[in-house]
């Protein structure tokens, strides 16, 4: 996760410094690397679920790392030698193959780690599952917050010694992780037992046909939309196609009306501060009311703060035409206070496709919900390329709050349909009897 979070974050720095004065190079470095972890999930998921588990996160660290000291060594070249523009373009082709690499590794890594190993390793005890859940977010939350720290610190000194710095930490870490890997999988046997079921023979003839199957994700598609996790999922998708988090194209958008770089780094610090809390409420509240109701929850919260925090916005916006600070702040608060939300239904949803998709399927259906957060990243990415001027914000704010809206409705839809009520009254008032065994509502598993 260090590692991961480190080079995600060094990378925009790095690409910045060799290409002054344009975001072309990082809008298409982002993009390309999106639209590889869409192109090949059904790849990723099928190792995933049909390979050694060992050999798998294995490969994925291996894989990860080595991209990674690649693309340093091809980020160092473009930094300190003096290139042609045709070789400084060549080398950048270089880089964003290794960054698309670099992607479905992680990817990888990800799925098979909290999608397949916690699983087993938990077996059926829900309440250890929760708890490692958020004590994994909590760890990748600290990452995201201490890793861009760490490494935009010593590029204010040096961008070549932060180049150097991510290859030497990427380096000493494989050996580190190889090992430790090994030591969890000899801890848990079941986790060398495979149950995996037998496939259809039916295929398409034409070897074209066959390696566009094996690659595309035509054939996992139908299984992830018909599947009784796929609300959860799709809801927790959509909520990556978003302005409206501490990401590069809002902290752009602070500095440009007026922020520092010191209050951006503070309103940042909070978010995550909040984004923490976020996982130690949501196991509380989910081993209280149970994965569904504590989803519906949080994701209110997250909807009633971004309305809160937008209405603020505009209200500001259209009588003075322009936004002021005032208005960036009203909404930098409650994009931060919605990151609870946001956080808590990320729990909520992980521990429903934990507990419902089958074993021989996790990696095709989390590598296709992957997928789905990759295209929606990169449709925030399009609509800030569309509109890339301070003063045009308030449209790619539109689409952003529009999708919280739609995955909200998508997922009332699914607990309306899942418990039969949205509210459960008698729960509300503590009284004896309201609540619902977790069995029940985490009890819907595919036929």
């Amino acid at each position: 996760m260090w590692n991961s979070r480190l080079f995600e974050f060094g990378a925009v720095l790095f690409l910045a410094d060799i290409f002054p004065g344009t975001l072309l190079p990082m809008s298409v470095y982002a993009l390309v690397r999106g639209f590889a972890a869409v192109l090949f999930a059904q790849t990723v998921g099928s190792w995933v679920d049909k390979g050694n588990r060992l050999h798998v996160v294995r490969a994925s660290i291996i894989g990860q790392r080595a991209s990674v000291i690649a693309s340093c060594l091809v980020l160092w070249a473009m930094e300190t030698r003096d290139l042609s523009e045709k070789a400084k373009t060549g080398l950048f082709g270089v880089s964003v193959i290794l960054s698309c690499v670099e992607k479905l590794m992680a990817v990888m890594n990800t799925v098979a780690v909290e999608r397949d190993w916690v699983v087993v390793m938990t077996e059926d005890n829900t309440y250890a599952r929760r708890l490692l859940n958020a004590r994994m977010r909590r760890i990748d939350l600290i990452c995201k917050l201490v890793g861009p720290l760490v490494i935009s610190n010593v590029a204010i000194a040096s961008t070549v010694i932060a180049i150097y710095t991510t290859l030497a930490m990427s380096a000493v870490s494989v050996p580190i992780e190889y090992i430790c890997i090994e030591q969890v999988f000899r801890f848990f046997p079941a986790l060398a037992q495979r149950n995996i079921p037998l496939e259809s023979n039916e295929e398409p003839r034409s070897l074209w046909k066959r390696l566009t199957y094996r690659v595309l994700p035509i054939s996992s598609l139908p299984f992830y939309f018909r599947h009784p996790a796929f609300i959860p999922s799709f809801s927790l998708a959509l909520l990556y196609l978003t302005v409206l988090s501490f990401s590069g194209q809002m902290i752009t958008w602070l500095l440009a009306v007026g922020y520092t770089t010191t209050y951006v780094g503070v309103a940042r610090t909070v978010s995550t501060v909040l984004e923490l809390s976020a996982t130690w409420i949501a196991p509380r509240l989910s081993k209280k009311i149970g994965a569904v109701r504590c989803g519906i929850w949080s994701l209110s919260w997250q909807m009633i703060t971004l309305t809160a925090g937008v209405a603020w916005y505009y209200a500001d916006f259209f009588s003075t035409g322009k936004p002021h600070l005032i208005a960036a702040t009203g909404l930098t608060l409650f994009v931060a206070l919605s990151r609870v939300g946001l956080w808590g239904f990320d729990l909520s949803a992980q521990l429903i496709v934990q507990e419902e998709v089958e074993e021989s399927h996790r990696g095709t259906f989390s590598t296709v919900e992957a997928a789905f957060q990759n295209l929606a990243e990169m449709t925030s990415y399009a609509l800030t390329i569309a509109f890339s001027r301070p003063d045009q914000f308030q449209w790619p704010i539109l689409p952003s709050i529009a999708a919280v809206y739609v995955s909200g409705g998508l997922y009332t839809w699914f607990v309306r349909k899942r418990r039969g009520h949205l509210l459960h009254l008698s729960c509300i008032m503590g009284e004896k009897g309201s609540s619902r065994p977790e069995s029940v509502e985490l009890g819907h598993r595919a036929a």
